[in-house]
């Protein structure tokens, strides 16, 4: 029976993947999903709510639970619209993410009184909103490198703050009780409603009450426009542009002049009105006339907005996570008991994590019409996919779960990685107009991700090697010259890839900034991976080092890879500090002291290891 096991191994983990496309379960008969998939412009790119909602409770919480004051927990869409049509409610959530004591002392806020003790909601914040806001503006000038934690957290919430109140005023004045009642008496006013404005203004006999209500609707209207750059109306079938979106409050306040009110606004002021009566089928009625009726005009924007609201469901690459992770545990396991069953069963459950990842990517390509690696996140997806590939390649070479274990953590770690960097922000943010290139992106960019992957690879097989051999018997000699033989092959694809990958980097600078090499600190770090890869094939090829010597420099190779791939961009300067991220510093230091660690551990003298074989 147990040559069944890898198997049904396989056979457990694809169940899992296909559960995660069936999609949540609610409780509620309002059609969350279809709302979730209506298109909006934000941020230079046209995204579906769903993903709106998700990005913004990330930004100000770090996750996309949302529990109601009564214990209930709803749905990033459920909370959105809470947000949009009842804000009442939803500034009662407990979602902004408060845990600087100072700043906590600022806002009179206590941590026992917060859910998880650090979440708390705008109404409990708002009181003290006027003195965040001076706090900010003490903060704001100060450059980012340089402010205090406590400037940071400020600047952090105020933004978050700020987000909030842009969302709040995306479709409805949250003030209104009624927005769809307001908008029906604003479209029968308007006909001698701007009759009687302009007489006014003319110093003509008009009707004084029908000037002022609708001068009051222009101000609230121009108040909504300038609060919000949440782009929600499509243009009419009159323009041209399929990018000329509004704010709901533009196409209000051009309703003065087209004499009606657009469709799309009445169509949203209605979802509200369901929403706040509690109505689910007319709620789902208007979602379907509403959707349909977009579609005739923006089929292929839609096609890519359902599909990203299923990607978001689906959640690709925390399923890889948990895989990876399953997959570690068996291969780690195979080395003390069945190492062929387990080494087969992690070796499938790998390549399913591989092929989700894959799936992710290939998703996320299409949806942004991009190759693979475009910020930061996205490195971080292909450096991961990148080095499970060559494991893959390893193990079904070698077949000793080594590749299957770095695998494993390669896999998982960078997920992590792209998830603490998602937090910022749409991952699929539009491209800096230096970085517009899907040439350049495809070749130079890819192929010198390609190269960090591969440097990974080799310093995690270089780990793996440290610790079997100095803290267990395991690392035999087959072993111990498979993980050599593995290091210098992997340093070797490393090497091809970094030079040739910097090489492509010059000759698009060459045309972008008229210069081929400028000693920018990202053009520096990238050349230091070259010549550090270098340096351990020469010292090899010299005999100046043996095995442990190898996995030394080898796991060195992440400090100089994680010092081109995140540290250059901390430095805040440079035509290539696109994902400058400081919140990462206490990270990377953390890093690169375990890799120091584990260095001083493969230079110890031969007589404390545990393991003796081939070293």
């Amino acid at each position: 029976m147990k040559k069944f096991i890898p198997l049904l191994v396989l056979l457990l983990g694809a169940l899992y993947l296909g559960s995660t496309l069936i999609g949540p379960r609610t409780s509620t008969s309002f059609d969350l999903a279809g709302f979730g998939r209506l298109p909006i412009l934000a941020n230079g790119r046209l995204k579906p709510l769903d993903t709106v909602a998700r990005n913004s409770l990330l930004l100000f919480q770090g996750r996309q639970t949302v529990v109601t004051p009564a214990g209930v927990q709803i749905t990033p869409t459920e909370w959105l619209l809470d947000v949009y049509f009842h804000s009442d409610a939803a500034d009662r959530y407990r979602t902004f993410e408060v845990v600087h004591p100072d700043l906590l002392a600022l806002l009179d806020l206590k941590t026992e009184d917060g859910d998880g003790k650090k979440r708390f909601s705008y109404l409990e914040i708002s009181k003290k909103i006027p003195e965040l806001e001076r706090q900010a503006r003490l903060a704001g000038p100060v450059d980012s490198a340089v402010r205090t934690t406590f400037q940071k957290a400020v600047m952090q919430l105020y933004g978050a703050l700020v987000h909030y109140q842009r969302l709040k005023h995306t479709l409805a004045p949250p003030t209104t009780e009624d927005f769809l009642a307001e908008l029906l008496r604003f479209q029968k006013l308007l006909p001698t409603g701007v009759a009687a404005v302009r007489a006014k203004q003319a110093g003509k006999p008009h009707d004084e009450e029908t000037a002022k209500a609708m001068i009051e609707l222009g101000q609230r209207y121009l108040f909504m426009s300038e609060t919000t750059n949440f782009l929600a109306i499509p243009p009419t079938p009159d323009v041209a542009e399929d990018t000329a979106w509004q704010t709901t409050g533009q196409s209000l306040l051009g309703a003065f002049q087209r004499g009606s009110v657009d469709s799309s606004v009445l169509a949203y002021a209605g979802l509200g009105y369901a929403w706040r009566q509690r109505q689910p089928e007319q709620f789902n009625k208007l979602v379907e006339l509403y959707h349909s009726q977009i579609a005739k005009r923006f089929a292929s924007q839609l096609a890519k907005s359902d599909t990203e609201t299923r990607f978001n469901a689906a959640a690709p690459f925390y399923s890889s996570m948990s895989l990876y992770v399953a997959a570690l545990l068996i291969a780690i396991f195979s080395w003390l008991k069945w190492p062929d069953i387990l080494g087969r069963s992690s070796f499938y459950l790998i390549l399913l994590a591989w092929l989700a990842t894959t799936a992710g990517i290939a998703t996320r390509m299409w949806i942004e019409g991009r190759p693979p690696v475009t910020n930061l996140y996205s490195s971080a997806l292909f450096v991961g996919w990148g080095s499970v590939g060559l494991c893959l390649i390893l193990e079904a070479i070698f077949k000793n779960a080594i590749g299957s274990v770095a695998a494993g953590i390669t896999g998982f770690a960078t997920l992590l990685i792209a998830h603490h960097l998602s937090l910022t922000g749409d991952t699929l943010e539009m491209m800096r107009a230096v970085l517009d290139s899907n040439f350049w992106l495809a070749t130079h960019v890819v192929i010198v991700t390609i190269g960090y992957s591969a440097t990974f690879l080799a310093g995690f097989l270089a780990i793996i090697y440290v610790l079997r051999g100095g803290f267990t018997r395991s690392l035999d000699k087959a072993s111990a010259e498979a993980l050599v033989r593995m290091v210098y092959g992997i340093i070797c694809f490393a090497t091809l890839f970094s030079f040739v990958g910097t090489v492509l980097g010059g000759i698009w600078a060459d045309q972008s900034w008229g210069r081929f090499w400028g000693w920018d600190p990202k053009e520096n770090g990238a050349l230091i991976i070259v010549l550090w890869n270098a340096l351990i094939l020469h010292a090899r090829w010299g005999g100046l080092i043996k095995a442990r010597g190898l996995m030394a420099l080898a796991i060195f190779g992440n400090i100089v890879t994680s010092w081109s791939w995140f540290g250059t961009n901390m430095l805040g300067v440079g035509l290539h500090s696109y994902g400058f991220t400081d919140s990462a510093f206490m990270a990377l230091t953390l890093f690169v002291a375990s890799q120091l660690a584990l260095i001083a551990l493969a230079v110890r003298p031969l007589t404390k290891w545990r393991s003796f074989q081939s070293m």
